[in-house]
């Protein structure tokens, strides 16, 4: 037999079991629509605890009602709570939270911590008086002060002077007084809707 031309497939070799030049792919088994919904239903059951999971130990949406946040927070802003965090780290001054209204538990507020257990505090027409220096408040416009006065006092153990940022309408410690730390159940942690408030809240 004369040797074939370089490059040319030799047809006796193909012709061997295995030494086909172009196989044809294996057939691929049909999934069945039973298999189909089960694994759709196990994506949806996965999907719905990782999402309870979040709402119920991490993150919640909530909503805000009312103008007492102004101007970082306005009414019906959509926002992030972090119901986790004060598991691991302590409240401080300055953090928004939401906690239940200590004469309605049924209701929720929202304001800012402006000072902890132990901290000697009055207000003087309106500028707040922390451990005998006045508080930098940036967060609080002029045109939002008001000159409301309180007389000094220490909060009490377990307990946190909550204050809105619109002073002159925000009904707040001042009112209704320190708030106990098992009324606070979540940090304010980022605005996702309406698009012109998005962003971190501080």
């Amino acid at each position: 037999m004369e040797p074939l031309p370089p490059n040319l497939p030799n047809h006796e070799d193909s012709a061997a079991p295995g030494g086909e030049l172009n196989p044809a792919p294996p057939a691929l088994a049909p999934t069945s629509r039973s298999s189909t919904l089960g694994l759709w239903l196990r994506d949806l059951l996965f999907s719905g605890a990782v999402s309870i999971f979040i709402i119920t130990f991490l993150y919640q949406p909530v909503r805000v009602e009312g103008t007492s946040m102004l101007p970082r927070l306005e009414d019906q802003d959509r926002l992030f709570i972090n119901k986790f965090v004060y598991n691991l780290s302590a409240i401080e001054r300055g953090d928004v939270v939401v906690f239940r209204y200590p004469r309605d538990p049924q209701k929720s507020y929202i304001k800012r911590v402006i000072a902890l257990p132990g901290d000697r505090l009055r207000i003087d027409r309106g500028t707040v008086w922390l451990n005998g220096r006045p508080l930098p408040e940036k967060y609080v416009p002029d045109e939002f002060r008001d000159l409301r006065s309180m007389e000094a006092m220490v909060v009490p153990a377990g307990h946190y002077f909550m204050m809105g940022d619109h002073r002159s309408i925000s009904s707040d410690s001042r009112e209704f007084g320190p708030v106990q730390r098992s009324l606070i159940y979540g940090k304010a942690t980022f605005v996702y809707w309406p698009a012109h408030d998005v962003g971190v809240v501080r």
